[in-house]
């Protein structure tokens, strides 16, 4: 059997592409990351997700919450509520946590290069990423030529991929194609700032690109909202 590394963080997106990864006759090593989020339930639903999917192996990696400063997702600021499609679409916003695709890619590369596979998912999306930088066709063709010079299997003549199988999907669409390959998505979290008993925000960009996404695939949403 294939194997695959596949970043999971417990969304929509990164289910679903670890069901496409296990769909496409891959053993899947999952990694998942506590980074000091506010919104750490998405590890739980991680956890969720990959033993529903049959993950052959899930990880979570601490990293220490001081080096991701800066964001709306790691430190006192202020999530945005309540934007338009306008301003979530406008510029990189307040979430933007610095640099963190490229960290969770080197450990998913560092992992794939030990268990000695050279194929890597990750569920980013070019059309409904938020204006974050990290998530564009640009950033995963870079990687993934980074990955082939600076590593020991690269050199000696393996080529890693970095599967990327949302990236031009819409949400909606997004929605649909898990839902077909039986993705339970009540297993799944997307809120920036949940409340304290767990229940979505729903006026976050993440809770506003989410509603939208299930709007579009013609879905009732299976989370509960406050």
């Amino acid at each position: 059997m294939k194997h695959a590394v596949v970043l999971l963080s417990g969304g929509i997106d990164s289910t679903t592409t670890l069901a496409i990864a296990i769909a496409q006759g891959y053993a899947t090593y999952v990694l998942s990351f506590d980074y000091g989020q506010r919104h750490s339930l998405e590890l739980e639903a991680a956890r969720r997700v990959a033993k529903s999917l049959g993950a052959k192996e899930h990880r979570t990696v601490k990293i220490d919450n001081g080096i991701f400063g800066g964001s709306a997702l790691t430190d006192n600021v202020d999530v945005p509520k309540g934007r338009s499609e306008k301003e979530i679409t406008a510029g990189v916003p307040i979430t933007y946590v610095p640099a963190r695709n490229t960290v969770f890619l080197s450990y998913a590369l560092a992992w794939a290069e030990v268990l000695g596979t050279f194929d890597i998912f990750i569920g980013i999306n070019a059309l409904d990423y938020s204006g974050y930088p990290d998530c564009r066709p640009e950033f995963i063709t870079a990687f993934e030529n980074l990955a082939n010079l600076a590593t020991k299997s690269g050199v000696e003549g393996q080529r890693f991929r970095i599967h990327a199988p949302l990236i031009s999907l819409s949400k909606g669409e997004i929605i649909r194609c898990g839902t077909e390959l039986g993705v339970d998505f009540s297993l799944t979290h997307s809120c920036y700032d949940p409340t304290a008993d767990g229940r979505a925000c729903g006026r976050c960009d993440s809770c506003q690109i989410r509603r939208k996404g299930f709007r579009e695939a013609r879905l009732q949403d299976p989370i509960a909202y406050a």
